[in-house]
């Protein structure tokens, strides 16, 4: 199975994480570049943009998003 995930903090990055421990592959995009190019070195599929992010993406697309809540964000 193939998961998009947009938002790496900690919650998303680990999801990620897992995710490709079981077998799963991965598309990720963050606002964070690093963080992006640290899940690319773990075995996901980087994004620089929510366009590449969908365009990476088999149909059906499946995309999970990991925001962080508050006004403070």
């Amino acid at each position: 199975m193939q998961l998009g995930m947009i938002g790496l903090g900690r919650m998303g990055g680990n999801i990620v994480r897992r995710l490709m421990r079981h077998g799963h592959s991965t598309v990720v995009y963050d606002k964070d570049e690093k963080a992006v190019a640290a899940m690319a070195a773990e075995g996901a599929l980087g994004s620089n943009s929510l366009e590449q992010f969908v365009q990476k993406l088999t149909k059906p697309r499946t995309a999970w998003v990991m925001l962080a809540g508050g006004s403070d964000h």
